[in-house]
């Protein structure tokens, strides 16, 4: 039997959890269910049954953070492939296709949203081996998750009666709730996980043979893409011309040869914050928390948050605090925290894109006061880590080490300093920071000037590609 090769899409617009999950953050990068982050569980969910390294694929501005928090859970993949905008999962997979093949033998892909949970693994192993085998001989297979209330959020799949791997006979829409319903007590419905086994050879021949132009957009992309340090950078103009389209419109609806494994193994795919209270541990209230919280007279309520949170007399409600927002609202209305998303960028705010805290690949940055004509940060720098040679135009800068060691480049002279000691960089003036040392660098940052927004950086060298 052909190598089984995970193939992890790392995507997603970070709206359905927030304020926790945004833009530049979403939730495949938190730690939600237990201390891995969902991203690592992936990994370690498949690592014990992968017969090679995975691909994974990411969105480009997410590309430091995929790159670190794969090698903390010492995932080496053989390529972490960089769209440079969604075009929806099939051509994603494509790619990964592509880049499989290329590595001179066929495999096993097992495509996996990076942002599912999966409580019973040896359910859920037993369930891809049983799927290699119908793979191995040619089948497009699908896990289709047993469902347990009537979902209407999710997609359906109905399958032709039987054993094992069976054969599907339609897929079908998110149903209304009466429909739905009908599905789950006929028990030949299951939920669509968006989760696949095939070849690699398998699933490019159906997909040449149905939505060709998605296949001759994803070749070019990965022809011209450009390869540095872990990453592969698909080629933005070709990636941009293949059809946005899902493998479930392009090629699982439409061919022969689709397959589904019925899953019963605790998924579930946080698709929202009700959601993630069911996956979450509850106390005898059916209350689940993350976080400093005080409940008094609570029942079947979520809490989470960094800060204390204190609760009275409520049901069913979600509460989120982060360092510069607050959700509250029912359980049975979580869903419309897409229109809070949606009303906060039609005001140009920033809260919809960025926490406060922004995650940099030399370390992070918190704007934790601002006002008119200035703006503080606390920055971290990792060990052995360099910021970009740039300048300002419209801002000094005042830096004061709190801990470790900086090596500051501030015009034509080169300076350490240590604890408590501090610098000033005039406006205009070229300037680079560094950390020398083993041991993190924390200092606060004073910004005073004219114009403090986050495009007034002239960047002159630059480590990550972004000069």
């Amino acid at each position: 039997m052909l190598p089984i090769v995970p193939v992890i899409l790392s995507g997603g617009s970070g709206t359905r959890l927030w304020p926790l999950s945004r833009e530049a953050y979403p939730k495949q990068f938190l730690p939600l269910v237990g201390d891995d982050t969902m991203l690592q569980a992936t990994w370690k969910r498949v690592a014990s049954i992968a017969g090679k390294p995975p691909i994974v694929v990411a969105n480009q501005e997410h590309r430091f953070m995929a790159a670190e928090q794969l090698r903390e859970c010492d995932a080496s993949p053989q390529a972490l492939i960089l769209e440079p905008i969604g075009r929806n999962t099939a051509p994603a997979i494509a790619i990964a296709a592509l880049q499989a093949l290329s590595a001179g033998d066929d495999a096993l892909l097992l495509v996996l949203p990076s942002d599912h949970v999966v409580r019973n693994e040896p359910a859920f192993h037993a369930a891809v081996q049983q799927a290699a085998v119908a793979a191995d001989a040619g089948k497009l297979v699908t896990f289709g998750i047993v469902p347990t209330t009537p979902e209407t959020g999710y997609g359906y799949i109905k399958a032709v009666s039987g054993d094992g791997v069976r054969a599907v006979e339609r897929f079908v829409e998110k149903p209304d709730l009466q429909t739905a319903e009908q599905y789950v007590a006929s028990g030949e419905y299951y939920w669509n996980s968006g989760m696949f086994l095939f070849k690699a050879s398998r699933y490019l021949a159906e997909l040449e043979a149905l939505q060709p132009a998605i296949l001759a957009a994803c070749r070019a992309a990965l022809d011209k893409a450009s390869r540095d340090s872990d990453f592969v950078r698909l080629d933005a103009d070709a990636f941009a011309a293949s059809p946005n389209d899902s493998i479930d419109y392009a090629v699982m609806e439409k061919t022969a040869d689709a397959a589904v494994v019925p899953l019963d193994a605790g998924w579930n795919d946080v698709g929202s914050w009700s959601a993630l209270w069911d996956v979450s541990d509850k106390d005898a209230e059916g209350n689940a928390y993350h976080g400093d919280v005080i409940a008094l007279d609570c029942k079947d309520s979520y809490a989470y948050g960094s800060r204390l949170i204190t609760m009275v007399g409520l049901r069913d409600v979600v509460v989120v605090e982060t360092d510069d927002a607050v959700f509250v609202g029912h359980k049975d209305r979580v869903q419309d925290v897409k229109e809070i998303v949606g009303q906060i960028k039609r005001d140009g705010r920033s809260e919809a894109a960025a926490h406060r805290k922004v995650y940099r690949p030399w370390g992070a940055y918190d704007s934790i006061d601002n006002g008119a004509r200035f703006q503080v940060k606390r920055i971290t720098v990792k060990p052995g880590a360099t910021l970009s040679l740039q300048m300002h135009h419209h801002r000094a800068e005042h830096w004061i080490v709190v801990s470790g060691t900086a090596e500051v480049t501030r015009g034509d002279e080169v300076i350490l300093l240590s604890e408590n000691q501090s610098t000033y960089i005039p406006l205009g003036v070229t300037h680079r920071l560094k950390n020398p040392g083993r041991l993190p660098l924390e200092l606060i940052e004073v910004q005073s000037g004219s114009y403090l927004g986050e495009d007034d950086i002239v960047r002159f060298e630059d480590s990550y590609g972004r000069a």
